[in-house]
């Protein structure tokens, strides 16, 4: 007579076995292939992103509005969340020199991936990016205090601001 413990690693061997295909040329080719030696990367489209331009003439409050727009919309829910809240904490109190730094650091780089890393240095920033609006953002990410940041904040602090 098997023990239960014998007759249950059975079962369960029985019943992976069922769900595996019984021969590998059943097994579907499909999938991703990732750097694959093989692959010649021709179904890959590069789309070129307009150069940044900055916008000398721009009222302080037009660039602030944008810039808190631009901080909200990014590639990746990451930069979403972490540039949202950065520029709640600190956009209304930059001066137009940290305006134009924070302006270049978030709409420059065209991987946002980039910017993600550099802010948590998790890889070295590059010298045209480094300055205080960099130095700002390492800190923040930092989250010393350990806020609860799981999403953007609400746009209503804009209304009270504006009162």
């Amino acid at each position: 007579m098997l023990s239960s413990f014998v007759a249950k690693r059975l079962v369960t061997g029985l019943c992976q076995a069922a769900r595996r295909p019984a021969a590998a040329g059943l097994v579907s080719s499909r999938g991703y292939r990732g750097d694959a030696p093989d692959d010649t990367r021709g179904d890959l489209i590069e789309i070129p992103l307009p150069p940044w331009e900055e916008k000398p003439g721009e009222p302080i409050d037009i660039k602030r509005r944008r810039l808190v727009y631009e901080s909200r919309k990014r590639g990746m829910l990451e930069n979403c969340i972490l540039l949202s809240l950065f520029a709640k904490r600190y956009l209304n109190t930059m001066n137009e020199n940290q305006l134009q730094q924070y302006d270049r650091l978030i709409n420059e780089p065209s991987n946002d991936w980039d910017i993600y890393y550099w802010a948590t240095e998790a890889q070295p920033t590059p010298e045209v990016y480094q300055g205080e609006v960099m130095d700002m953002l390492k800190e923040f990410t930092k989250n010393r205090n350990h806020e609860q940041r799981l999403d953007a904040p609400s746009l209503e602090y804009l209304e009270k601001e504006s009162q």
